[in-house]
């Protein structure tokens, strides 16, 4: 994919998200099964994505990422996970930098330019060793720090919650992980693969105390979600709800 395509991707996923927001704008009244709560106004069809995601995690997604964990050592994960990682410093530090924190793009250039270095393209975290902070940021988060408001919580299939706000930004941080900047299709589809299988293997011990100490895991997601975006874009000091 060269990049004219890549930016035609990008552009193409931005129209998708925008319009399939809208969508679910204008369906929200048929939706509503009973009081809705007010930052979840699709919940009707967002529990059934939310089902079908859960069903595919447990037949499909949860199994490969347990027989990933057995097959791969764990300091080859642990190298795979700094290696993303450090594209994710990559773009924490461009979206500081477009929200003004100009300290945190900088202490996050530091990072990336230690772990590409030291760290041998970011296979080791040597930047954390040195004490080197760092500030996850993403589209999303620089969108509310630009006044841009959260707007409903919408469920999407495979890629789960987001803001609606989120969702408009999440075609450019899809845009900043290394399989879109990979010409090779097949090389390009296989790190994506590779990216989202071991973030779930990373999380498989906190899905199982989900799962084991949660009645209503929607809710539950849900609303953790939606507290902890809003604490993010308010640099965990967000203003009193009224």
């Amino acid at each position: 994919m060269n990049r004219s395509g890549r930016l035609g991707m990008t552009r193409s996923l931005t129209f998708a998200a925008m319009a399939l927001a809208l969508l679910l704008q204008g369906c929200a009244t048929t939706q509503r099964t009973s009081a809705p709560v007010p930052q979840d106004p699709f919940e009707s069809w967002n529990r059934g994505v939310f089902s079908f995601n859960e069903g595919l995690d447990a037949h499909l997604i949860k199994p490969v990422a347990t027989g990933y964990t057995y097959i791969v050592p764990s300091v080859v994960r642990t190298g795979v996970t700094n290696f993303f990682a450090n594209f994710g410093d990559l773009w924490s530090g461009i979206n500081s930098l477009l929200q003004g924190k100009f300290g945190n793009g900088g202490s996050d250039g530091m990072r990336v330019a230690t772990n590409t270095t030291l760290g041998i393209v970011g296979l080791f975290d040597v930047a954390t060793e040195l004490g080197i902070k760092k500030y996850p940021e993403d589209f999303g988060q620089t969108l509310g720090v630009w006044g841009f408001g959260a707007g409903p919580y919408v469920v999407w299939p495979v890629l789960g919650g987001y803001s609606v706000r989120d969702s408009f930004g999440l075609p450019l941080d899809i845009a900043a992980t290394p399989a879109f900047w990979v010409d090779d299709t097949g090389w390009s589809i296989g790190i994506a693969s590779l990216q989202f299988v071991n973030a779930r293997a990373n999380l498989l011990k906190a899905s199982d105390i989900l799962d084991d100490a949660v009645l209503d895991k929607y809710t539950f997601v849900r609303d953790a979600h939606l507290q902890r975006r809003r604490s993010l874009v308010y640099d965990g000091n967000p203003p009193d709800v009224k």
